[in-house]
């Protein structure tokens, strides 16, 4: 491979690391103004350069923060195809209306306004399933819209995010039960839960008697947040959940929690459950995997998450945490980070594939870990017979990249534990063996794939 190709591979999969795990927020070690800026200039580099392949990982499981920043990336610029114009709409499609709008208001801020951008706005406004739903909880979002793009709106629409007060009575019920719960306590309970709550703290309804009243329109996400429901959780956020409780109530409430984890484990894993060979997972859960103040405990939320994860995809799984003995779901942040030892534990079993989970700070000993990989590699499993990757949750601004353990080993960026699959799929183009080609034709399928979905 040309030193070129390997320069613009290494590039493309710093970009896809970093839009899988960075999310401009503070991490342990760094600021979020250190991460904004140097997400910055990293979408800055890739689009600049590689513009094509910069919107083709809009098919790829990046996080919903960079997705945005992507498409208003390409909606500031000059278009390059039709290919990149399908992308922008599918992954708007994808992404949470709140996302969407407030991507939509810093497009009208920055006064981007092109003819493309007009057409994306329009398309998926056009889209929105209840225009009338989005207008009492989107209101100044869905606004912004159709000011900036030139929208028409239904009338009863149109007057609630202009003049509601025009209107004495509205047809549609959602919009009517808005109008009405500005001076009416009972049709607060009509409307969504987050426009709600505005309109209880309004009328001073008891906190108590509010929940119990809104509790039929709570989605999935506010059921899992007030109610604890667990099957309404993805598997990091349950993870995460499990890790908010004391230790006293996960043992009292064991098998049920276990068994919420394991099945939605096995719901993230799909067709794959069971079908991995041997599979190790040395996972971090020394002190930094305790996260920052806005992402607290995140690092070890996804260490347990992709702990049942893997569990649910090999029939012969073991686990190897750095310094937890133990049922894992007593885990918690603790201790330094002893990577290199438990490594060591886990090539002894011989696995098929060994998986790290760890923001890659090795300090108990400092380099111990990428001592143990490169003899490992060189001198006792020369023939590859375990596969090791290493999956960080945590973007390092420093470096434009997540934190590698080795050169020998693949590192990419993970975000959520149900994503660990398919992470693990795009690991061997951070091994520098994979090609450009290699990597061009992976996205390429991936892209065909997403928009056929």
């Amino acid at each position: 491979m040309e030193a070129a190709e390997r320069v613009a591979c290494e590039d493309l999969v710093m970009f896809v690391n970093a839009a899988v795990a960075a999310t401009s927020q503070r991490e342990f070690r760094t600021g979020g103004d250190a991460q904004r800026m140097s997400l910055d200039f990293l979408h800055e580099y890739v689009r600049t350069n590689y513009r094509g392949l910069y919107a083709a990982t809009l098919a790829l499981d990046i996080n919903d923060h960079n997705a945005a920043r992507i498409i208003e990336g390409l909606l500031t610029t000059a278009a390059a195809d039709r290919v990149e114009g399908r992308l922008i709409a599918r992954r708007l499609q994808r992404l949470p209306p709140q996302r969407v709008y407030r991507l939509i208001l810093q497009l009208r801020a920055k006064r981007v306004n092109n003819r493309r951008t007009r057409a994306v706005v329009r398309d998926w406004v056009a889209a929105r399933p209840d225009l009338a739903f989005d207008a009492v909880k989107y209101r100044r979002g869905l606004a912004a819209a159709a000011g900036h793009a030139h929208l028409r709106l239904p009338d009863e629409v149109g007057a609630v995010l202009y003049d509601w007060r025009s209107v004495q009575r509205y047809r549609t019920p959602i919009l009517e039960a808005w109008r009405k719960a500005h001076y009416d306590q009972r049709a607060v309970y009509e409307l969504p839960y987050t426009v709600a709550e505005g309109f209880a703290a309004k009328h001073g309804i008891d906190r108590q008697r509010f929940l119990a009243g809104i509790r039929a329109k709570l989605t999935a996400r506010e059921r899992m947040r007030l109610d604890a429901d667990l099957g309404a959780a993805t598997l990091t956020r349950l993870a995460s959940y499990v890790l908010s409780l004391g230790h006293d109530e996960r043992r009292r409430r064991r098998d049920e929690l276990t068994e919420a984890l394991r099945q939605q484990a096995r719901r993230a894993a799909g067709a794959q459950a069971g079908t991995w060979g041997s599979v190790v997972g040395v996972l971090d859960d020394s002190y930094s995997s305790s996260g920052s103040a806005v992402k607290r405990q995140r690092p070890l939320g996804v260490a347990l998450g992709t702990h049942y994860l893997l569990e649910a995809l090999s029939p012969q799984y073991n686990s190897c945490w750095i310094n937890h003995r133990g049922d894992p779901l007593l885990v918690r942040a603790a201790g330094p980070t002893r990577l290199g030892e438990r490594i060591l534990d886990g090539l002894a079993m011989r696995p098929d594939r060994l998986v790290i989970v760890s923001d890659g700070w090795d300090n108990a000993p400092p380099g111990l870990a990428a001592e143990v990989l490169r003899v490992w590699r060189e001198r006792l499993d020369r023939d590859g017979g375990t596969e090791v990757v290493h999956l960080n949750p945590v973007y390092d601004s420093e470096t434009f990249d997540v934190r590698r353990l080795a050169p020998e080993v693949p590192t990419v960026g993970v975000r959520d534990a149900e994503d660990a699959a398919a992470l693990v799929e795009l690991a061997r183009f951070g091994a520098g063996t994979a090609s450009l080609g290699d990597l061009r034709a992976h996205l390429a399928a991936r892209v065909e794939r997403f928009l056929q979905r």
